[in-house]
């Protein structure tokens, strides 16, 4: 029974950047830089033939390539943080994205997400270490800028139940379509990103042959 997200991927280059970002907070735990993603729509454990469908109207999605821009980093979990994160701005192309993940979802007969969507990376674990580390851990990066990049595709990732923070496998990849009149070439449906992305493993359960 497979434990299913949806996703952004970051490419190397910024999650390089992110990663710098590393260490200064003992007792935090550090996701590794190949984990690195932004979460659309957490799909949770699910049957095979259930997830079969989810990845068939994932295909069906067509929407355009956005941008995207970290703006700065945070903590989730108030006076009990718990994880250090990299907000993401909520842009209209990225939030109407992951309401089009929910509703495919809802339409599968799979429960509503009860929590607001707070695009963000998790960069760190931090569950047990004080508050006033992590606020001084916050105010010491408080000038991160963090960068932009382009979504040229969403992924549906798998995890491990039993662990937090990875490994997640891409179990398949779906291409979101070039602007028209802008530099880049027309997208084709499915396929790889242009940009390298910092996990680019196929799965076979969902692969579907060009």
């Amino acid at each position: 029974m497979p434990r299913l997200f949806t996703g952004l991927e970051l490419p190397e280059d910024l999650g390089l950047s992110l990663s710098f970002l590393r260490g200064g907070l003992p007792g935090a735990k550090w996701i590794d830089v190949e984990n690195y993603h932004v979460t659309l729509r957490f799909i949770g454990d699910i049957d095979d033939r259930t997830a079969e469908e989810i990845a068939h109207e994932l295909r069906r999605v067509g929407r355009s390539r956005f941008e995207l821009r970290i703006e700065g980093v945070d903590a989730f979990g108030g006076r009990q943080p718990h994880s250090l994160i990299a907000k993401v701005a909520p842009t209209p192309a990225l939030v109407e994205l992951q309401a089009e993940h929910e509703r495919i979802c809802q339409r599968l007969g799979l429960p509503a997400e009860p929590r607001k969507f707070l695009p963000h990376i998790t960069i760190a674990r931090c569950k047990g270490v004080a508050h006033e580390a992590v606020a001084q851990w916050l105010a010491l990066r408080g000038g991160f800028s963090g960068g932009t990049w382009t979504a040229e595709r969403f992924v549906l990732y798998s995890s491990r139940a039993s662990r937090g923070g990875g490994p997640y496998i891409v179990e398949e990849a779906f291409d979101l379509e070039a602007r028209r009149g802008g530099g880049l070439a027309a997208g084709s449906g499915r396929g790889v990103a242009r940009l390298p992305p910092i996990v680019a493993r196929n799965h076979p359960r969902f692969a579907t042959p060009a």
